[in-house]
């Protein structure tokens, strides 16, 4: 192997390796807990909103969930057509080998299907990425896009550095070459997050791109700085900074979620709270407001119904619950 990016491994990428490792343990538990379905469909919906919105595209939360759910909303028809290429390629991402650069061709395929006149192919023509004061990064020419992207796949596969380190300069490195007519940001991102799980699969679940999203100033800074010094060690230290960020977001969700369940004891009684509070609550809310899923809360309410602690006054649809205090 001839060809290695530049890249410096600093003293704070070694500690935040060492912070992120320690920390994913505990996050593959917090996922495997009964309402972690629910959070990994959440923070789905957060990865795909957070990288097409750092690209300027205007769906909020609610409408990018509609489409995940197959629902249709009202916005712009591309917009529409973006977030529908991103559930699909995200929903398949597992499925490409990340060391193979056909993969990423079909994956950017996917990404800009109907986008684009020629997706999945490398551009044919020169592009500049235009910053806040003009023209920030004139990216490679068109006709050496092939050869330096062979020479990117192959250090990618043949290296030895770890994971975060590479698939950190991989990021870099693909964002300074900018293969693609468009879709370069999001095909980026993307290829890291799947470097990622081939290393750890709990980060298919953890909403990096909504972090950036957060930070998406810092994120082009880090990406200017290093191409100004021709070492890609400023963005790895941003991004690992990122991924540890967004762990312990996640985790955070973890101790609130422990502590409501410490207070109130258990599920049951997290939900004789939530009736009382609002009688006409919906089995949907319930499930929300206690991150359980529906049917355990179907399942609770079935139990509370046959101890007599509860009862359902008028129809399913425009009734209430009502709670027999002298049985709580």
């Amino acid at each position: 192997m001839s060809y290695k990016p530049p890249f410096t491994v600093t003293s704070k990428a070694i500690h935040l390796i060492s912070e992120i490792s320690a920390e994913l343990e505990r996050l593959i538990i917090r996922f495997e807990r009964e309402d972690g379905i629910r959070l990994r469909k959440i923070n789905r919906m957060k990865t795909i909103r957070g990288s097409l919105a750092i690209e300027g595209n205007s769906l909020t939360e609610e409408q990018v969930t509609a489409l995940i759910e197959g629902k249709s909303v009202i916005a712009p028809l591309k917009e529409v057509q973006e977030v529908k290429n991103a559930i699909k390629v995200y929903e398949q991402c597992m499925s490409f080998n990340p060391y193979k650069e056909k993969d990423l061709l079909k994956a950017h395929a996917i990404m800009t299907m109907g986008m684009l006149d020629n997706p999945g192919h490398f551009r044919k023509t020169g592009v500049c990425i235009a910053g806040k004061n003009g023209i920030s990064h004139v990216a490679p020419p068109a006709d050496r896009v092939p050869f330096l992207m062979t020479e990117l796949f192959g250090w990618l596969k043949n290296g030895d550095a770890h994971p975060l380190i590479k698939s950190s300069v991989f990021h870099y490195e693909f964002e300074f070459i900018h293969p693609f007519e468009d879709g370069n940001g999001r095909m980026g991102r993307l290829w890291q997050t799947r470097l990622l799980a081939g290393w750890n699969p709990v980060f298919m679940h953890l909403p990096i791109e909504n972090m950036i999203l957060k930070n998406q100033r810092a994120y082009y800074k880090a990406i200017e700085h290093s191409t100004a010094q021709n070492d890609s060690g400023i963005f790895i230290d941003f991004i690992l900074g990122i991924i540890l960020k967004t762990i312990k977001e996640n985790k955070k969700k973890k101790l609130i979620n422990d502590t409501v369940n410490d207070t109130v004891n258990d599920t049951v009684n997290l939900i004789l709270k939530y009736i009382k509070d609002n009688p006409e609550i919906s089995y949907d809310s319930l499930a929300e407001k206690t991150g359980k899923s529906r049917i355990t809360i179907s399942r609770k309410i079935s139990e509370l119904k046959k101890t007599g602690k509860i009862k359902r006054i008028g129809a399913d649809k425009n009734g209430y619950w009502q709670i027999a205090e002298n049985k709580i």
